[in-house]
């Protein structure tokens, strides 16, 4: 596994790969960052290049899609709740309610919460994009200041908070 921090525009991430594609994504400052394990080295490769480049060209507004080989590490449901993310078109959201609808199970609100809480692919697993019910922003990982730039890069409509921007 190795993995790189790269500088972008919306400050510091942490990518880290295998040889099967990306495992993780963070912000630097997340609150879950990346924390690298005795197996991890620091260095970069052709796909964590390759994914801090599509970064870069989505954070511009040239790309609205990743083309990157995902490798998410989570519980059978995490990864069809990652993959229910994934289906979210930019510049549009969903509340945690109509993924939940969506995936065909609505009563699983609180745990299609949770599942994207764990995301550990941010904005390639577009997580920013499920906001609460009534358009408001909802937790993020990265900082809900971070959730509304990413939103509103995208053109994304939901409602403004007071400390976001």
């Amino acid at each position: 596994m190795n993995y790189e921090i790269y500088t972008t525009r919306f400050g510091a991430v942490a990518i880290a790969a295998d040889t099967r594609g990306v495992v993780a994504l963070a912000f630097h400052s997340d609150a879950r960052p990346v924390c690298a394990g005795s197996h991890w080295d620091r260095r970069s490769s052709a796909l964590t290049d390759s994914a801090a480049g599509q970064l870069e060209e989505y954070f511009t507004g040239k790309r609205r899609e990743f083309d990157l080989p995902l490798c998410p590490r989570g519980t059978d449901f995490q990864c069809r709740v990652w993959e229910a993310l994934q289906r979210i078109p930019y510049g549009e959201t969903r509340s945690y309610r109509q993924q939940a609808e969506a995936m065909g199970n609505p009563k699983s609100v609180r745990a299609v919460a949770r599942a994207n809480g764990a995301n550990p692919i941010a904005i390639v697993i577009p997580c920013h994009r499920v906001i609460g019910a009534d358009g408001s922003l909802t937790g993020y990982a990265g900082g809900l200041d971070i959730k509304a730039r990413l939103l509103a890069l995208e053109g994304a409509r939901f409602v403004q908070q007071e400390h976001s921007l």
